[in-house]
């Protein structure tokens, strides 16, 4: 799809998009190419795409999976999709909104899927945090964002980026592949930078799915005021003496910032907390 095609789409459908949306179609078949090819699609996998829109990267995703899913919020879509796809086998659509599609999905098997989506710019940290908590989340995540959730998905200790986007995603997912997506080839041109990530399922987990709900409480909590020390904002959840008792086990600094601590350490807590709980 090129960019006189949306252009000429939109007018004939009379459709004005949606800025709070964040309707930025990629029209650039390179780009939509790399993206199709930075998710290594087999005949037989399952496929989810979230934001569709015009279809542009739906059309390149049909002919390379077993099932493809896609999730569109917007209705007036409803009928250029349906004029512009038809009704291939191989393609379900749903006019939902996606982060509430999920969470209601939230115990399903997702195992066999991969998720490869231009993702709306809005929801793209709540949803890959969503797939990120799953029991069993996609095997493979290819999207493209605002560079600076890329950036902070990749982000390292002691460093702005670093936060609990970072951890929540890295302690099921690591990043394998991440390249800038130039605004041109977007329509409308994004007031952001944009680049494509590649997360892939972690085997082993770093973090065991019996921990996971642990884990997540305190790194939310350590992340509500990156001001205070870890140590005083725990307490608001767990007894000062399991606290204390843990840090001096892990030789961690009552001082501490939750930015300090790696995702390593994060999990060790973890463990030594839920260890004292049982006790």
């Amino acid at each position: 799809m090129t960019f006189s095609e949306i252009r000429r789409l939109l007018n004939a459908y009379d459709l004005r998009l949606t800025k709070s949306l964040g309707q930025n179609f990629m029209h650039d078949r390179n780009q939509l190419t790399r993206l199709v090819n930075a998710a290594e699609l087999l005949p037989t996998d399952s496929v989810l795409e979230v934001g569709p829109g015009l279809g542009p990267l739906t059309e390149h995703l049909l002919p390379h999976c077993r099932q493809l899913l896609i999730l569109e919020k917007d209705r007036r879509f409803r009928e250029i999709l349906q004029d512009r796809l038809g009704s291939p086998d191989n393609l379900t659509v749903e006019y939902r909104d996606a982060l509430h599609f999920l969470k209601q999905a939230h115990a399903e098997d997702w195992s066999d899927w991969k998720m490869v989506s231009n993702l709306p710019y809005s929801v793209a940290s709540p949803i890959l945090v969503e797939l990120a908590q799953m029991p069993l989340p996609p095997k493979r995540i290819v999207a493209t964002l605002q560079w600076e959730v890329a950036q902070r998905l990749q982000a390292k200790p002691n460093t702005k980026d670093y936060g609990l986007l970072t951890l929540l995603v890295q302690a099921r997912y690591r990043l394998i592949q991440s390249f800038k997506v130039p605004a041109g080839c977007f329509f409308p041109e994004p007031d952001v930078e944009s680049a494509c990530v590649r997360l892939d399922l972690r085997s082993p987990s770093v973090v065991e799915l019996s921990e996971l709900p642990s884990f997540t409480q305190i790194v939310r909590r350590a992340f509500s005021q990156r001001r205070k020390t870890m140590l005083k904002l725990l307490k608001e959840d767990w007894p000062g003496d399991q606290l204390e008792a843990a840090f001096s086990q892990l030789t961690l600094s009552r001082q501490a910032r939750a930015e300090s601590l790696s995702l390593d350490q994060f999990v060790a807590l973890t463990r030594a907390l839920d260890y004292s709980s049982r006790a």
